[in-house]
Order: C-alpha cells, then structure tokens, then sequence
C-alpha cells in the first residue's frame, strides 16, 4: 500500500508539471501572437509591388510607383536602362526606425508603367523630366535620388539640372561618362573571354556573320555567363533568387535604343554621349558615392575617379561587394545609407 504522503506528493508534483506545461504553453501562445502582430506590422508597411502601387500621369505617361514609410522623399531610380523597381525592394527596411520614405517607380517602358508607342522616346532626358514631373505630380519639395547602375545616370542628370529640388544625391554602382560605360563594355567582354572562352568563341562566330547585340541570338549567347560572374563577389548571393515575374521586368527593346544597336561591345545613341564630369564639382547638396570592389561592369578603376571628378562627395568603397553591394553587404550598406540621409 502506497502511503498518502507519497500520493500527496506525487499529488503535488504532478500539479506542479502542470502548472510548468500550462505557463509554457501560455508563454508559446504569447509569441505566437507576438510574431503574429509583427507579421501583421510587416504587411501593413512594406506594400506589395503587385497590388499595392499609385499611377501618376507624368508627361503624358501613367507611371507606377509604389512608397514606403513617411518621412523625407527617397527616389529610387533602377538600373538596366530598362529595368524595373521590383529587384529594389530589398531596400524597405531602410525606412523602419527612420524618417526615410522610399519612393520606387518604374520609368516609362518599365514594369507596369506605360510604354512608348516609338521607341525614339526613350531616352535620359525623358527620364530625368520624368522624375521631375512625379515630383510635381506627387505634391513633393525637395526630393533625395538613390540611382543605381543606370538609374545613377539619371540621378547625376537631374541633380546637376535640377540642384535647387535635390536635397541628396547617392550614386550607386554608378557610371559618370559614356567613358566609362565603354570601360564597362571592355572589361565585360574581356572577363568573358578570358573565363569563357567557349561563350566567347560561339559568340565571336556570330559576330562575323554580322550579328550584332541588338539581336536575340547574341543576347542568347551572353546569357549562358552567369550573373554573378560579372555582377558578385559572391555569387551564391544570386542563387535561388526566384519569385513570381515582374510584369515587363526588363525592355531589351529600350535597351538597345538608349545604348546602340551594338551596345554591348561599342556604346551609341544617349549612352554614347552622356558626360557629367566637368559638371560635377558644381553640386553642393550632400552627395554619397558607393562602389563595390568585386563590380565588374562599373569598374572600380573608373569609380575612383569620381574622388577627383566630384571631390566634395563622401566616396565608400565596399570591399566584400560586386555591382550590389546592398545585397552583399547589407548591414554596412544599410547603416550608411540612414547615416548619410540623416545629414
């Protein structure tokens, strides 16, 4: 027979398990509605690139854009030329705990804004005047520009045409001179000849039956060299990447009208001629150059450049970076971007 202090005993342990089980799972329904309620939080503010955007008609185009967080007006302008906003969303939380308010948008004949009926139409000074004009539109004073790649071509333009509307300027991976973008083309196809000689030899076989970058066997041909060869320090930072297509997400067609025919060996039309460098020195709103030390396209030899070019900006070089450092570098990338914004 089991004596009743020992029954009482187990009594109370037993209880006490209890009481233990049920504060746990207490504390667990707890965080659960925690990390529920931050879920939440997430999708209240960070917009969906999909549903959640606003078109302003600018120069008689209809403009997408879609903005984050409240606080001073960042535009985001996108590479390519003809690439989208979407790639830049990675940037949102920028605006948690700052007074940061991102506005992307994709150009005229990207995304899901409207496309030229010509493609004589696009070109940078439509976009500059197009980022004027959602200024305008949007009810804006001074606006903060953050171009990456060829988005920074238009920054620099506008900027320099527009000083009086710019309250920073940040230059991403940028490109000061249709100089520099020929270096661009240079060192891209050096690379590729040198790693991939097979590419390259399959390529050089078309070239001499007279096919030029425009063409889509030619863009076939490049596309069997792996983003993050030219783009990545690390290119498992571009892997497993997918998620559900972009509408328009890249307009070769525009493209090729801003950079030539045969862009990607000799630069022509707006590309082949843009030139900021003299002009630069002028500005006298705070201006942040970033460069990645791995960019294989806006070179690190030519982005040195911008120190004599534009003296007065803060010139960061990222060291662990290609042609996206605020996907490779995030933390550092993030940390002076608020720093900076906040001068």
């Amino acid at each position: 027979m089991i004596s009743p202090k020992v029954i009482n005993l187990k009594k109370m342990r037993l209880s006490f398990y209890h009481f233990l089980k049920i504060r746990s799972m207490k504390k667990i329904f707890f965080f659960f509605i925690i990390a529920l309620a931050g879920f939440q939080l997430y999708a209240q503010t960070f917009p969906d690139s999909f549903t959640d955007g606003t078109y302003y008609t600018v120069n008689g185009a209809k403009l997408y854009t879609v903005t984050v967080g409240t606080g001073e007006p960042v535009f985001v302008i996108p590479g390519g030329p003809g690439g989208t906003h979407f790639p830049y969303r990675s940037l949102d939380s920028l605006t948690v705990n700052s007074h940061i308010r991102l506005i992307y948008f994709d150009a005229f004949g990207r995304g899901k804004s409207d496309t030229a009926k010509a493609v004589t139409e696009y070109t940078i000074a439509r976009d500059i005047e197009d980022v004027e004009g959602l200024r305008k539109a949007m009810g804006l004073q001074k606006i903060s520009l953050y171009g990456h790649s060829y988005g920074s071509v238009v920054a620099q333009g506008y900027a320099i045409k527009y000083p009086e509307n710019t309250s920073h300027l940040i230059i991403a991976n940028g490109f000061h001179s249709f100089i520099m973008w020929q270096a661009n083309d240079d060192n891209s196809n050096h690379e590729i000849k040198i790693n991939y000689p097979e590419v390259w030899d399959t390529l050089m076989k078309v070239r001499e039956q007279g096919v030029v970058s425009s063409d889509a066997i030619h863009a076939d041909i490049y596309s069997k060299v792996p983003y993050g060869f030219l783009y990545a320090y690390n290119p498992e930072n571009f892997t497993g990447r997918g998620s559900k297509p972009y509408p328009n997400s890249f307009n070769s067609k525009l493209y090729y009208q801003m950079v030539g025919k045969d862009g990607d060996f000799i630069v022509g039309n707006d590309i082949g001629n843009f030139d900021y460098r003299t002009r630069l020195k002028d500005l006298k709103m705070p201006v942040l150059i970033i460069a990645g030390r791995y960019d294989r396209v806006a070179v690190p030899m030519m982005q040195i450049k911008y120190k004599e070019y534009c003296p007065q900006a803060q010139f960061v070089m990222f060291e662990k970076s290609g042609h996206n450092p605020q996907v490779e570098e995030r933390a550092k990338f993030f940390a002076l971007m608020k720093t900076f914004l906040s001068k």
